[in-house]
């Protein structure tokens, strides 16, 4: 089956509060998600969010045995194989995707791994994006407060900036460029109670850049990660340092053609060295032997198999490797990738700017 053909999932993450369950009630009601299947995790009891999803959608299935990116990823991938055989019969309808709505404390990144780690998953659903809910009124103090605020930011394909109409002005630019400097790559998109254009999310992953190359610029978004001129930036004592700090993002470019096989070898050794402080990579390579490019897509320390694209998106042939990591020296990751490929590789980091 190819990836084209597998069932898209969207990830939906977001701190308490953030309005992920609003936010997905809205999508729901448009045409494009009218054949979704939802899973919402709720740790506790007694849950409501599902019952909220419930009077718009029928397909809502419960995981309430704790969050997501620790005790029950095994209920995830059950949860998405019965619904695979179920689906068209055992009162569950026919879908053409899945949306995951996680706890607001879940670190996404173990719940993507699972999609991407299952081999039987693997076989029938992709990941296609994460959404990340971010409130604009107490988004502010919650990325001061919680670092797992900061990580459902950092990793996030699309950012959606929740009550719009309850913030002032001042206080949603000031939110906007901090998330900016956190996620550069991501667009952010305004809502107000929950509404959104569905487009927006919609051919978000690289499974849209591998039907047209183009997508894979705006995907990657290499160019956002260019150094600011005239800023230097020194990275704090790990005591010292906020959750933001922590949190940076910088590319790696090649002058000369890579053997896949060492690439790979390369984002594993990294992996076994730097474990999760490896948020996520991404990556446009020009492969020995190859024409065609091949994007490469990891979450921490699982990554896909390497997609081939149909042509190139421009005249530039040079492999790019996009970072986002957690207290991790950049220079660090530099000397890793030069040392096992043996290539000149050329650092690139982001510097972020003030807010």
């Amino acid at each position: 089956m190819s990836s084209a053909t597998l069932v898209p999932v969207t990830l939906l993450t977001g701190f308490l509060g953030s309005g992920k369950t609003t936010l997905l009630r809205q999508l729901l009601t448009h045409e494009e998600f009218s054949q979704s299947a939802v899973l919402i995790n709720e740790i506790g009891e007694v849950g409501l969010d599902h019952h909220l999803v419930r009077e718009v959608h029928d397909t809502v299935t419960v995981l309430s045995n704790g969050c997501l990116c620790c005790t029950v990823q095994s209920d995830l991938v059950n949860a998405l194989r019965e619904l695979l055989f179920g689906r068209g019969s055992n009162g569950i309808a026919r879908f053409t995707s899945v949306f995951v709505e996680t706890t607001g404390l879940a670190d996404p990144a173990p719940v993507a791994r699972a999609l991407m780690s299952d081999p039987h998953v693997m076989q029938h659903y992709r990941l296609d994006a994460i959404v990340t809910a971010v409130d604009a009124v107490f988004g502010m103090q919650q990325l001061d407060a919680h670092r797992e605020s900061v990580k459902q930011v950092a990793v996030a394909d699309r950012i959606v900036l929740t009550k719009c109409d309850l913030a002032e002005p001042a206080q949603q630019n000031a939110l906007t460029a901090r998330l900016r400097v956190l996620n550069p790559a991501a667009p952010i998109v305004p809502a107000v109670l929950g509404a959104i254009e569905p487009a927006l999310l919609l051919d978000t992953s690289v499974v849209a850049a591998s039907r047209e190359p183009t997508h894979v610029t705006r995907w990657l978004a290499a160019h956002l990660y260019q150094p600011r001129t005239g800023v230097k930036t020194v990275l704090k004592h790990k005591a010292e340092a906020t959750h933001d700090e922590l949190v940076r993002s910088f590319v790696l470019r090649f002058s000369q053609p890579l053997a896949s096989e060492r690439v790979l070898a390369a984002i594993k050794l990294l992996c076994s060295l730097a474990g999760e402080r490896i948020l996520r990579v991404k990556g446009l390579l020009n492969v020995v032997g190859e024409t065609l490019p091949m994007v490469l897509h990891g979450v921490q320390h699982v990554t896909y198999p390497l997609v081939r694209l149909s042509a190139w998106p421009d005249q530039d042939r040079r492999s790019v490797l996009v970072f986002v990591v957690r207290d991790l020296d950049p220079d660090f990751v530099y000397k890793t990738m030069a040392g096992v490929l043996g290539h000149e590789v050329i650092l690139v980091p982001r510097v972020p700017i003030a807010v």
